[in-house]
């Protein structure tokens, strides 16, 4: 197998620590083999609407062959969105993360009008935090099941990005307390795995392979990685499709080869990936 596709790339509109251009971002693409991209910068509630405008408007002053504009979409809380349209949270561009509601409705912000406006032709949507549930492992297992769930059968969103990644900097600081699924993948319920994977199949989502975030990440234990590919392997089976997501921030330094191999392993072939 050979990596030609990406669809999760930052540029320096993000709110995070992005840093390409978009001119960069098409040189480093092109320079390593990939012959359809897109930019995928974060929307985690509409305080960060400039920031996708800014990077639709950078997206236009460099069209070329097989560029596609994105979005990144995190799942949130209603109660957040509601509150920060009320104003007086202006510096919550990663939404509100303390203080709501347990077990919080997740939404995402974003509409279908917001989509036509600004061009965006795929939605990525990710899980990238928990919404207000007590940091114990069990509990964190199933909110962050719910939340692929919510994206797995939300109609604005096309791919649902890295499921199960858990911030490092999250399970570094909180490990020797609740040891969440890094250790043993398998602590997460097989029932879990198979109703999202129905889910997805029936309302025709793609699953992302996340390169930087999951499989090549070097914080990552490589128990851990082996027993995800074993999950990529069974969501394959049941009829899964897949798309390819460096989930580029900074450098596009990626080892291309060794993520083709690990995606083989699954038994994942060009023919389950995704394109537009």
């Amino acid at each position: 197998m050979k990596i030609e596709t990406d669809w999760h790339i930052h540029s320096h509109n993000s709110f995070d620590e992005a840093s390409m251009t978009i001119k960069d971002i098409i040189t480093s693409v092109k320079k390593n083999g990939i012959k359809k991209f897109g930019i995928s910068d974060h929307l985690n509630t509409r305080l960060n609407l400039q920031d996708i405008e800014a990077s639709r408007k950078e997206y236009l002053e460099n069209q070329t062959e097989g560029f596609h504009f994105g979005i990144e979409v995190s799942c949130v809380s209603l109660w957040e969105i509601e509150l920060i349209k009320k104003g007086g949270y202006e510096n919550a561009v990663c939404g509100i993360r303390e203080g709501g509601p347990a077990w919080a409705k997740p939404a995402i912000d974003i509409s279908q009008q917001d989509i036509k406006e600004l061009g965006i032709e795929y939605v990525i949507g990710g899980t990238h935090w928990p919404l207000y549930v007590p940091w114990e492992r069990d509990c964190l297992i199933r909110d962050y099941h719910r939340q692929n769930m919510f994206l797995a059968t939300h109609p604005l969103v096309t791919i649902v990005a890295h499921p199960w990644w858990f911030h490092s900097g999250y399970w570094k600081k909180y490990v020797a307390q609740f040891e969440p699924w890094f250790s043993d993948f398998n602590v997460i319920p097989k029932s879990m795995h198979e109703e999202f994977a129905d889910a997805v199949v029936e309302n025709k989502k793609i699953v992302e392979i996340n390169l930087h975030a999951i499989i090549l990440h070097p914080s990552y234990p490589e128990n851990f990685k082996m027993q995800y590919l074993e999950y990529l392997s069974f969501l394959k089976s049941r009829g899964v499709k897949f798309s390819i997501g460096t989930d580029c921030h900074q450098s596009y330094n990626f080892d291309f080869e060794k993520a083709a191999s690990m995606i083989e392993k699954a038994g994942i072939t060009e023919h389950d990936i995704w394109t537009i």
